[in-house]
C-alpha cells in the first residue's frame, strides 16, 4: 500500500475517533440533565444509546486491525494506531459512565433528595471541556497541551470531595435517603472517573509524539479500584 494510502486511513480513523469523543461527550451532559430535571424518559434515552456508542468503538476497532493487517505500517505508525485502540478503549469506558448516571437518574427517579447539582454540572462540564481538548491534542499531536490537561483534573477531585461531604451530610441528617445517597455517590464517582480516563488519553499523546511513555499522578479513587 503506498504511503498516501496508509495516510489517508490514519485521518479518517482519528475523525472517526473525534466523532466517538463527541458521542461520548454529549452522553455525559445529557446524563447529568436528566438527573437535574428528574427525566426518567430522557435517561432511559441516554442509556439505549449506549449501544451507539458501543457500536462505533467497534467499527473503529475492526478499522485499526484491517489497516494494521493491510498497510504495512512504519514504526511511528504502529505506535499511533496503538495508541488509538487505547484511546477508543478510554472513551467506550468513559460511554459507560454516562450509562450508569443514567441509571441512577432511573433509579431515583422525583425523589425530593436535595441533589447538589451545581456541583455536579459543574463536574460534568470541566470532565468533558477536559475530553473535548484532550481529543484535540490527540490527533493534532499538541505535547503541550498534553501535559497541562492533566493538572485540571485536581479541580475534579475538588468538586467530588465537596460533593460527597454534602451527600454524607444529608445522609445523615436524613437516614431515609441512605439508597438515593449510595446512587448518586456512584454520579460523581463516574464523573471523577471521566476525568481520569482523560489523564489517560493526554499519555497516550506524549506517548505518540515524543515516545516517552510516563504516568500522571492519578487520584486516590483510582487507586482503589
Amino acid at each position: 500500500m503506498s504511503r498516501f494510502t496508509l495516510d489517508q486511513e490514519i485521518r479518517l480513523i482519528q475523525d472517526e475517533i473525534l466523532l466517538l469523543g463527541s458521542l461520548v461527550e454529549q452522553a455525559i451532559l445529557n446524563s447529568v440533565h436528566t438527573l437535574q430535571q428528574r427525566d426518567k424518559a430522557a435517561a432511559q434515552r441516554v442509556y439505549k444509546n449506549d449501544r451507539k456508542i458501543n457500536a462505533k468503538h467497534y467499527a473503529i476497532e475492526n478499522h485499526i486491525l484491517i489497516t494494521l493487517a493491510t498497510q504495512s505500517p512504519l514504526a511511528g505508525d504502529l505506535r499511533l494506531l496503538a495508541a488509538v485502540l487505547v484511546v477508543n478503549t478510554e472513551l467506550e469506558r468513559i460511554g459507560d459512565y454516562a450509562k450508569g448516571i443514567a441509571k441512577v437518574a432511573i433509579h431515583i427517579g422525583d425523589s425530593d433528595f436535595p441533589i447538589p447539582m451545581r456541583e455536579i454540572n459543574m463536574m460534568a462540564d470541566k470532565a468533558t471541556s477536559m475530553l473535548h481538548r484532550a481529543l484535540g491534542a490527540f490527533v493534532a499531536g499538541d505535547l503541550e497541551a498534553a501535559y497541562s490537561i492533566p493538572q485540571e483534573d485536581d479541580h475534579v477531585d475538588e468538586l467530588y470531595r465537596s460533593v460527597y461531604r454534602k451527600i454524607v451530610e444529608c445522609m445523615i441528617k436524613n437516614p431515609q435517603y441512605i439508597d438515593v445517597a449510595n446512587e448518586l455517590v456512584w454520579v460523581i464517582h463516574n464523573l471523577e472517573r471521566t476525568a481520569d480516563r482523560v489523564t489517560n488519553i493526554c499519555e497516550r499523546t506524549v506517548f505518540i509524539v515524543s515516545g516517552e511513555s510516563i504516568e500522571f499522578d492519578v487520584s486516590d479513587d483510582e487507586l482503589m479500584e
